[in-house]
């Protein structure tokens, strides 16, 4: 969310943002929370004034009385009596105008860093780096979950029945490899300095709100029915709702955390033909980063994360590729966000395995996070955050790329202490 401020100081390059945003029909949202704004400014002066001259009068009336002079105290009170009603007008109108000042700036899309792309949609995204060899073997590569199934290591159909679409149960050597994905992805983590944390997986509405626009929440987040609980889609969601309301010292900056949780997500308007696997599904388990930093430390972090990301892919022995997402394809709260995708031998193209995202101070502001600097004034954090492995989509990167013409999956040495040290999976059929 934006600074009103800003906003009303530079309307121009608030307008031409969204036009970048390719959201036109949100440009009249600019003049319209201006004059709400200049409404309220008027509204709170009036009952401002209102309340001085309240106080004022008070004192003589206090005076009057104390002087014997009732009758001209009992006046003032009238007057008193008749501005007091004008206040609680006022007061209704200002809370009104307040909320529809809140509700169209959470509406109004961030300012977009310079050095991204412009462009309606992914489609404009644009590939800045590979790192590692593509290789398409000269074997197939089954479909993923064929892979799995050879290992007895996925079962769709139960799923089915007990859950629907989008839902998988993993079985052995497959769901261990899972498990050992995350723990590698942890410790990674840790070793980079950042705090391992367990969030909650439910939080309230007001902490939704505060980190993600309206459309993507209605498109991701599962409410819990009758209560004011969401289902996270990201542990991003709680990790820097924890922070709601708070006040930083700046020797606590930067705070840098992964986290662990299981994610819950509609997916609405999935499609394509790997629905049918566990690309596109609505239960995953993830493990996330999250920095909240000065604001003068927020590119830096970023170009941090997402190297992360691609030093603990190629540790795996995974080819990616780093994509800059372009104006269109970048959420409404995200200046500045990049994806890390990987290779599929058998699609021959690359995939979205991780997201990394510069927020900016827009959830900072929501959550009314803060900052104390040494000379005693106040700012606003800049909050980012990036996938570190989100598996299955990772058990597809890493299954299609280590799969050996035999059948057999080379487990990549960084993961084999996590496997009671097995070095390859062996098919069953």
């Amino acid at each position: 969310m934006l600074d009103i401020k800003f906003l009303r100081e530079n309307p121009d390059v608030v307008k031409e943002n969204i036009k970048k945003k390719f959201q036109d029909d949100k440009i009249p949202l600019v003049d319209e929370v201006i004059a709400l704004d200049e409404e309220k400014r008027q509204v709170q002066g009036r009952a401002d004034e209102l309340r001085q001259n309240r106080n004022k009068v008070s004192k003589e009336i206090g005076n009057l009385m104390a002087q014997g002079k009732k009758d001209e105290a009992m006046a003032l009170k009238e007057k008193v009596t008749s501005q007091a009603a004008e206040l609680d007008e006022l007061s209704k109108r200002q809370d009104e105008l307040t909320e529809k000042v809140t509700k169209i700036m959470m509406l109004i899309p961030n300012i977009i860093d310079p050095s991204v792309p412009i462009g309606k949609d992914d489609s404009f995204n644009v590939e800045v780096e590979r790192f590692g060899d593509a290789v398409v073997p000269d074997y197939e590569v089954p479909y993923h979950t064929d892979i799995m199934e050879s290992f007895g290591g996925i079962d769709i159909d139960a799923a089915g029945k007990t859950s629907g679409n989008g839902f998988y149960y993993l079985l052995g050597d497959i769901a261990r490899l899972h498990s050992a994905i995350l723990s590698y992805a942890r410790d990674f983590m840790i070793d980079k300095g950042f705090t391992y944390c367990i969030p909650p997986f439910m939080i309230h509405g007001n902490v939704v709100e505060g980190v993600m626009s309206q459309s993507d929440m209605d498109g991701m987040m599962y409410k819990i029915e009758g209560e004011d609980l969401y289902l996270i889609g990201t542990s991003e969601h709680s990790m820097i709702g924890r922070f709601i309301d708070y006040r930083f010292t700046e020797d606590e900056l930067p705070q840098t955390l992964t986290s662990y949780s299981p994610c819950f997500r509609k997916e609405k308007g999935a499609h394509g033909i790997e629905e049918r696997g566990v690309y596109r599904i609505h239960q995953f388990e993830k493990q996330e980063m999250i920095v909240i930093c000065k604001p003068e430390e927020s590119k830096e972090w970023y170009e941090k994360m997402w190297r992360y990301s691609v030093e603990l892919f190629r540790s795996m022995d995974i080819p990616v590729r780093q994509l800059e997402c372009c104006s269109g394809d970048l959420a409404d709260l995200k200046v500045k966000s990049c994806d890390i995708e990987a290779w599929s031998p058998r699609q021959k193209k690359y995939f979205e395995v991780c997201s990394c995202s510069n927020l900016g101070d827009a959830q900072a502001r929501r959550l009314k996070m803060r900052v104390k600097g040494e000379d005693g004034n106040t700012y606003l954090p800049h909050t980012l955050n990036n996938t570190v492995v989100a598996p299955p989509r990772m058990l597809i990167a890493f299954l299609e790329n280590n799969l050996q013409a035999d059948g057999t999956v080379n487990i990549p040495e960084v993961i084999r202490p996590y496997m009671g040290g097995k070095e390859k999976l062996i098919p069953k059929k």
